[in-house]
């Protein structure tokens, strides 16, 4: 008699459906850990940064650069580590980054010196510029279309969560253990998702990729110059050879950026889009929301243990009253922003959030009180939870489908420039008017720089009103209207 054949086949089925969700949960996994590291290391050395400086005998540049220096480094290599992915298997390089960057946080941990610190904090921007980039592109990747809105809003989820949870997990470390820790921890985590990366992520290849070598070279030499001369103006002098010399350097390097781009084969930034309004309005507004942003954070967990004399533990659970609304309201914007346009959300936003510092920065004092800094803290943290959503969305809903790659790796890279420019400007205002001499030393220099940075929000309101009132539908690649047909060397690098 013939066996039946039915429940047998259904069986295998059953059983290689389950072996798929097995795969899928695990690329969840293993790209969310990378990603949450990644964007924590961003942000995790805010509630140390006094700690450091009492430890290493560390200069107000010096905490600077150990911000920057991985921020910096994070921005101009996103689209190199994409392209790098692309051409020898992005599973493959995504482990690599994961390796690199546990490595380098464990060269973090034992620097004995501010130098060492800030070189291997650029080696561990490296290694995040890599996870974060290829972190997105096995995600999106490994789910069929009708999925990925799901498995990319939780990679957004675990981002956020880092990003809010960084000073508090930093001042829980350091009051817990050592500021030392911050960076041991992504050890044993990084080294044990590299190997597992590589067996459990099916690879992907894009063998005819392209990258725009010299694009990369003349925007890297363009912003650490311009950065340079920011973070040297004071101690060197605004006049000095050596500040004009980086600051005429950076332009010559930028306008050589320029036509390059208009003449490149596979452009880093295809000049047809910023002919397009949305996107070359959102990216304004993007780069100037974060360079507000990271001011902010470069400074506030500062104030709080120098004036307040908080501990790193105590500052970093008093700033969740601001990174937590990034939590609770953002996802709401995003959603409202589908309805009405990003445009008035995102110039209400970044207004308030520029109140919100004037306010602060006009009532500072050495006698501050956490009730005195929650008003500015959380009407500050609404609105940057309405810009942040609607400028990332107002970029890609400008363009056609073939360029949304291509457009949130344009956007990922400016938000991370401008973040380091922000902390380069204010931190410049900070050292002419104030210092680390005393409580009132701090609060003076505070003043200045909170209010610089709430000039860089009011700016990104102004980009944002060049924003469209509404959005306009983005035909497909075959009739787009933005230009010819290609993709650009940015695909891929959607952090």
């Amino acid at each position: 008699m013939r066996a039946a054949t039915g429940p047998p086949q259904q069986a295998v089925g059953e059983e290689t459906q389950m072996d798929e969700n097995g795969r899928l949960r695990w690329v969840v996994v293993l790209t969310a850990v990378g990603s949450f590291m990644a964007a924590l290391d961003t942000l995790v050395v805010a509630s140390a940064l006094s700690t450091i400086r009492r430890d290493l005998g560390a200069s107000l540049t010096d905490l600077e650069w150990t911000v920057n220096a991985y921020n910096l480094s994070f921005a101009v290599l996103l689209v190199p580590a994409a392209v790098l992915g692309d051409r020898l298997g992005r599973a493959r390089t995504y482990a690599a980054g994961l390796g690199l960057f546990a490595l380098a946080s464990a060269a973090c941990a034992m620097a004995g010196s501010v130098g060492a610190l800030v070189a291997m904090r650029v080696v561990q921007g490296a290694g995040a510029a890599v996870v974060m980039t290829l972190g997105l592109a096995l995600l999106t990747s490994a789910f069929p279309p009708e999925k990925r809105g799901a498995a990319v809003g939780l990679f957004s989820a675990v981002t956020g969560l880092a990003v809010a949870s960084g000073p508090l997990v930093g001042g829980a470390v350091v009051d817990g253990l050592a500021w030392q820790w911050i960076f041991w921890l992504n050890v044993p985590v990084g080294l044990l998702a590299a190997p597992l990366a590589l067996r459990l992520i099916p690879e992907v290849r894009v063998p005819d990729s392209r990258l725009d070598v010299p694009g990369v070279a003349l925007l890297a030499g363009s912003v650490l110059g311009l950065v340079w001369a920011l973070v040297r103006g004071e101690p060197a002098g605004w006049t000095s050879g050596e500040v004009l010399g980086a600051a005429a350097v950076s332009l010559l390097l930028l306008t050589g950026f320029a036509f390059w781009e208009g003449r490149a084969a596979y452009p880093l930034l295809p000049p047809r889009l910023l002919r397009v309004r949305g996107f070359a309005a959102g990216n304004a507004a993007i780069f100037l929301t974060f360079a507000a942003l990271f001011s902010a954070v470069f400074f506030y967990g500062q104030l709080l243990q120098v004036v307040m004399a908080e501990s790193p533990l105590g500052a970093g659970v008093r700033l969740m009253a601001w990174t937590g609304t990034f939590l609770v309201f953002a996802p709401a914007a995003g959603a409202l922003a589908d309805r009405i346009g990003e445009r008035p959300l995102l110039t209400t936003g970044l207004t308030v959030q520029a109140a919100a510092m004037v306010w602060f920065a006009t009532t500072v004092g050495t006698d501050l009180t956490y009730l005195d800094a929650l008003g500015p803290f959380i009407v500050g943290g609404f609105g940057v939870s309405l810009a942040i959503p609607c400028g990332q969305s107002a970029v890609v809903a400008a363009v056609a489908d073939r360029d949304v790659a291509t457009a949130s790796g344009v956007n990922a890279t400016m938000r991370e420039l401008g973040g380091v420019l922000g902390i380069a400007v204010t931190v410049a205002v900070f050292g002419a008017r104030g210092g680390f001499a005393s409580p009132a030393d701090f609060v003076d220099g505070f003043r200045g720089a909170v209010l610089a940075a709430a000039a860089l929000s009011a700016l990104g309101a102004v980009a944002g009103l060049a924003l469209p009132a509404r959005r306009s539908v983005v035909r497909d690649a075959g009739t787009s209207d933005t230009g010819s047909t290609g993709s650009g060397t940015l695909e891929g690098a959607a952090a």
